[in-house]
């Protein structure tokens, strides 16, 4: 339980604070946590997911921490007071261009939640329309189109590293198609 918070610094994108909580067994602890908005994250589909051996989209985007870029499923941050399925309709638009007739609901997982409240909202797209791409500044990307099959095989090479595209990618192999 929370008993009070401290803001230690305020960011573009996230808070860090000093939590004194109140854990299980009664006694209490200081934690440092990253507060997040939240995210969300759409594994777009060129072809009906339950086709043979349907194409999706995967991205090619640059990422500091990593420093390289690396194969990801379009994902972003929600906006103050957006709805998930608004963010996911947003981001598709903004990082492929290509805007969704479905969006469907997948599950929301925690990035890691040792340190951070970060949740990301994974749906799946379909019905895909192409358009024109919005992308930010700081957002250098490729978007790639890849077979069902040709993603496992990614995966087993370990090319994909990015865990929000694991798991989406994942959840949908194991409970959606």
């Amino acid at each position: 339980m929370l008993l009070s918070t401290k803001l230690r610094y305020h960011g573009r994108v996230f808070d860090v604070r000093r939590d004194l909580v109140r854990f299980p067994d009664g006694s209490e602890g200081t934690l440092d946590m990253i507060r997040h908005p939240g995210a969300t994250a759409i594994l777009p589909f060129l072809d009906d997911p339950g086709a043979g051996d349907p194409r999706v989209l995967l991205i090619r985007q640059f990422r500091h921490a990593a420093d390289d870029f690396i194969w990801e499923v379009p994902a972003g941050t929600l906006g103050p007071g957006e709805p998930p399925e608004q963010c996911a309709r947003r981001e598709l638009t903004e990082e492929t261009g290509y805007s969704a007739k479905t969006i469907r609901h997948l599950t929301t997982i925690f990035t890691t939640p040792g340190f951070t409240d970060e949740k990301i909202h994974l749906y799946l797209a379909t019905g895909l329309v192409r358009g024109k791409h919005h992308r930010e500044a700081d957002e250098f990307i490729t978007v790639h189109s890849f077979r069902w099959s040709e993603i496992g095989q990614m995966i087993r090479r370990g090319e994909i590293h990015d865990g929000k595209t694991l798991a989406t990618l994942m959840y949908l192999q194991c409970f959606g198609r």
